[in-house]
């Protein structure tokens, strides 16, 4: 079971994302709050396995409160759910460890499969999302991380994973693309965010784009 707490300020937002998560048999609702103070505070409480962060919020917005769950350890993955109007947001919460990120205009079978994608550690971007990223690392003058021998450590294979990821290919996809068993993507998957120093998929991700191993349109 797939234990959700639900973040928003709007209790009519809130109850919608209930009710839709309500149905499904694999996916329980385990708690709500209001603003990010109460998001950290349900998390430590309730132990969710998602948190679906609304941004802006009352007192503690949704990105700070990613930030501490973050920070905490050994907690749930952090799906955003947003307009993203501000390319700022999505590059905060990008640093804050989010783990995935959706519009909210998506559909309510976008945002299940959401939910259970993040839940089992895959990191998920919207194609509208995933274009604003790229866009933004083809911008000149744009801060990159420095190469260095954590991406020298990378074995072939892992920099085939490595590559993969940043196309948005999940442990499935790039196990049949590499002709190579789940479990082993897995093990593959670990090692790369280890030498990496990544948090998770997606700040990998990100990683891959600043270090030059994929290129925006390559």
């Amino acid at each position: 079971m797939i234990r959700v707490l639900l973040a928003d300020d709007h209790r009519l937002v809130r109850t919608g994302f209930r009710v839709i998560l309500g149905l499904e048999d694999d996916i329980e609702v385990v708690g709500e709050a209001e603003n990010g103070a109460q998001a950290v505070e349900a998390t430590a409480a309730q132990h969710p396995d998602v948190v679906l962060m609304d941004v802006e919020m009352p007192g503690m917005d949704g990105l700070e409160a990613t930030r501490r769950i973050v920070a905490a350890g050994g907690g749930p993955s952090v799906l955003i759910l947003t307009t993203f109007d501000r390319d700022d947001y999505l590059f905060a919460a990008l640093d804050a460890g989010a783990s995935g990120f959706l519009l909210k205009n998506s559909s309510p079978e976008s945002l299940v499969e959401a939910v259970r994608v993040v839940a089992r550690g895959d990191a998920l971007l919207a194609p509208e999302i995933t274009r604003r990223v790229i866009s933004a690392f083809a911008r000149p003058g744009r801060a990159r991380a420095e190469p260095g021998a954590r991406l020298d450590e990378l074995t072939p294979r892992e920099h085939e994973v490595l590559i993969a990821l940043a196309g948005g290919a999940t442990n499935a996809e790039i196990a049949a693309a590499l002709h190579l068993g789940e479990t082993t993507v897995k093990t593959h998957v670990s090692r790369v965010l280890t030498k990496l120093g990544a948090r998770d998929r997606t700040q990998a991700v990100v990683l891959a784009y600043e270090l030059g191993v994929v290129r925006p349109g390559g």
